[in-house]
């Protein structure tokens, strides 16, 4: 077992989590976090050589649960268009949840929009197959258009991650939230067969 999954490392990226969302990143020692779990310094350090590495297995973790949600939806049995919208309204929902549950973490994930975007290019990768496969059973089951699956799932996963920013920004207004169907009714209209 990865000693970054064992129920140790679990309680502390949580306990970390839940400090940075409360304080930010800069203003949590690892002294902090170490108190905070009810563990020394020494446990913590066995774990994560500094607060940077913890930082990373807790977006790595927030990471985990959203690919979670949208694995879910990927082995239902439903038609590729509903399958598809169900996985666009899961992805920005995800998005939403892990922002609101990680408060002033938020302004730090701007700080260090590489070092996200560099913990996701694994799950961006995984999400962008589930995407391919559903419209690759859409072309065949000739619910969408002929298109190329592979080109057609980089653009829309670019398009569900362009409108992450205003959910992560909370910029959205509740017009954007009653719409969301007829947004994801727009990426659609491109693809569907009329």
């Amino acid at each position: 077992m990865n000693k970054n999954n064992s129920r140790t490392a679990l309680t502390l990226i949580e306990v970390a989590r839940k400090l940075f969302a409360k304080k930010g990143k800069k203003n949590v020692t690892m002294n902090d976090i170490a108190e905070e779990s009810g563990k020394s310094r020494r446990t913590l350090y066995m774990y994560f050589k500094d607060k940077d590495e913890i930082y990373k297995a807790v977006i790595n973790n927030e990471l985990t649960r959203i690919i979670k949600c949208l694995r879910e939806i990927s082995v239902l049995n439903l038609p590729p268009d509903i399958k598809l919208m169900r996985h666009i309204i899961s992805h920005l929902d995800a998005v939403k949840d892990a922002v609101s549950r990680n408060g002033s973490l938020r302004a730090d994930f701007f700080m260090d929009i590489y070092e996200v975007e560099r913990s996701r290019r694994a799950v961006d990768k995984e999400e962008h197959e589930m995407i391919r496969k559903i419209l690759q059973e859409g072309v065949e089951r000739k619910v969408f258009k002929r298109l190329d699956p592979n080109l057609s799932a980089t653009i829309i996963l670019y398009t569900i991650k362009g409108l992450e920013v205003p959910y992560i920004r909370q910029n959205i207004n509740d017009e954007f939230q009653r719409n969301k169907i007829g947004i994801i009714d727009f990426v659609l209209t491109g693809i569907k067969r009329q």
